[in-house]
């Protein structure tokens, strides 16, 4: 087996996210889309800033250029790509959000291959199809499939958001070889947190923004959810591509959709059908052939 440190990163990002994403899912039964990106927000700037302090990481070391590429990172990825998951999510449900971001592996391949000549190997691309398929299978239901315009919004948006993540954190691949991981992952999350503010109080006002606060950090769902897929997701995602090929992190981070059918099942109370049970063999089998040397 040829597992890395970047490997282990991308399979905790996996975890984290899965587990993260189960919480937001039933935090959304209380609080908005909006209302939940805020709050995420807020908690994983605090721990990055306490990370920063504790650990002594050097944090104004960036050139104005890595910087404005941060600011636009966290623009995309943090601001945007983060909502609009959220909101696909509240629509759909974890299941087709979990079809949808299949885009985000060939988005990753297609975007390393064109900005930094990463080549695209025959087993990333077995490996990766394996994953995908895996992951359609799992989650596929044809009822769920319905033709309306709150469904074809919730595709649409589920689909940028991938491609927004994709982007936003390749854009920071460069960056990371020269500085730590918190530090980038303050700047984009202090960027999400500014554009978010200043969106919820020019559009709802500041009572909106107190509601949130009363509400938000008195939902256990949504600061677990924030902890676990904010803050160390966050630092387990840019360490993964830090400390291995994009492509690699990115399939070994799709594997965070077959974890979501196990704790669905574990603590949503969902069936473990056939179906998905193949679908974790295809999963597990996709990510074995990645990291085989």
């Amino acid at each position: 087996m040829n597992f890395n440190l970047g490997d282990i990163f991308a399979v905790l990002t996996a975890f984290c996210w899965s587990s993260a994403v189960i919480l937001f899912e039933l935090s959304g039964k209380s609080l908005t889309s909006l209302q939940i990106s805020l709050i995420k927000n807020i908690i994983g700037v605090i721990g990055f800033t306490i990370t920063i302090i504790l650990m002594d990481i050097s944090f104004l070391d960036f050139t104005k250029s890595e910087i404005a590429t941060l600011i636009i990172s966290g623009m995309l990825g943090v601001a945007i790509g983060d909502l609009f998951f959220l909101k696909s999510l509240s629509i759909v449900g974890s299941g087709v959000s979990a079809i949808l971001a299949t885009i985000y592996v060939p988005s990753i391949f297609l975007i390393a291959n064109l900005f930094f000549g990463e080549e695209i190997t025959g087993k990333a691309i077995v490996g990766g199809a394996l994953i995908c398929f895996a992951i359609f299978i799992g989650v596929y239901k044809k009822q769920e499939l319905k033709k309306s315009k709150l469904f074809v919004k919730a595709v649409t948006l589920g689909i940028l958001a991938q491609v927004f993540t994709a982007i936003s954190v390749l854009m920071v691949k460069p960056i990371m070889g020269n500085h730590n991981v918190v530090s980038i992952a303050l700047i984009r999350f202090g960027t999400g947190l500014f554009i978010t503010l200043i969106y919820i109080y020019y559009t709802y006002g500041l009572s909106i923004i107190r509601k949130t606060f009363n509400d938000g950090f008195s939902n256990w769902y949504v600061i677990s959810g924030s902890l676990l897929g904010t803050y160390l997701s966050v630092i387990f995602w840019l360490s993964g591509f830090k400390y291995t090929l994009a492509s690699r992190a990115a399939i070994y981070n799709e594997l965070s959709t077959i974890m979501i059918i196990i704790l669905a099942s574990i603590f949503l109370k969902e069936s473990m059908t056939k179906q998905k049970w193949i679908a974790i063999i295809f999963a597990v089998s996709g990510g074995l052939i990645v990291g085989i040397k």
